[in-house]
C-alpha cells in the first residue's frame, strides 16, 4: 500500500515540476515592465514551489529505496520503527517523532 502511495506521489510531483517549468519558460517572454513585475513575482512563486516539490520528490524517492531495501517504516536515528499514523500521514518521512525535525 505505502508503495503505491509513494509512486503515486512521485508522479504528482514530476509533474507539478515539469509544469512549473514549462511556466518558468514562458515568463521569460514577456517585455512590457508591468507584465514584467507580475512576472518577477510570479517567477519567485514558482522558485519557492520548485524548490518544496524537488525536496519532497527527494524523500520520496528516498522512501521507495527504504521500501527495497526492508528498512521503510524504521527510523533512520534510532531505528524504532516510526507509527503507523505517521506513516500514514508522510508516508516518505524517514524518523518518528522524536527524532523529525
Amino acid at each position: 500500500m505505502s508503495k503505491e502511495i509513494l509512486l503515486q506521489k512521485e508522479r504528482e510531483l514530476l509533474s507539478d515540476l515539469n509544469r512549473l517549468k514549462g511556466e518558468a519558460r514562458k515568463g521569460k517572454d514577456v517585455t512590457d515592465s508591468t507584465d514584467d513585475a507580475a512576472d518577477d513575482q510570479s517567477s519567485a512563486e514558482a522558485l519557492r514551489e520548485v524548490t518544496m516539490d524537488s525536496a519532497t520528490l527527494e524523500q520520496v524517492q528516498d522512501a521507495l529505496k527504504r521500501i527495497e531495501a526492508n528498512t521503510y517504516g524504521k527510523c533512520a536515528e534510532c531505528g524504532k520503527p516510526i507509527p503507523a499514523a505517521r506513516l500514514a500521514a508522510v508516508p516518505w518521512t524517514a524518523y518518528c517523532i522524536e527524532h523529525a525535525g
